[in-house]
């Protein structure tokens, strides 16, 4: 199912995708719309929508899925770690993860 860059940003639109935060770190600056009365910076769903076309191509390119690790600490992003990861064939690390996880490996 090919969607266009505009249904995309449609659907991102209704997720309320493009809501920030209050802080913004100096790197994010090139990727805010603007920013609210309330403070709030509005992301801009054109360049995000593109740096997610780029991480797509990029994940495609691995031959093994069970090499891409798909990683989030956040109560909030579990759930997309989980099914992306049933998806793809990745692995998902939900939650928090006990440090050297990636480089204590036993070969």
């Amino acid at each position: 199912m090919a969607l266009t860059k505009e249904e995309d940003v449609q659907m991102m639109l209704v997720c309320k995708t493009h809501l920030g935060t209050r802080n913004c770190d100096y790197r994010m600056k090139r990727y805010v719309f603007r920013r609210t009365v309330d403070g709030i910076h509005i992301i801009h769903l054109g360049k995000t929508w593109e740096k997610i076309m780029v991480a797509a191509r990029a994940i495609v390119a691995i031959e093994n899925p069970s090499d891409i690790i798909i990683a989030s600490q956040r109560p909030y992003g579990s759930r997309a770690v989980l099914k992306f990861s049933q998806y793809t064939g990745a692995n998902a690390m939900a939650g928090r993860w006990m440090p050297g996880t990636l480089t204590n490996q036993i070969t």
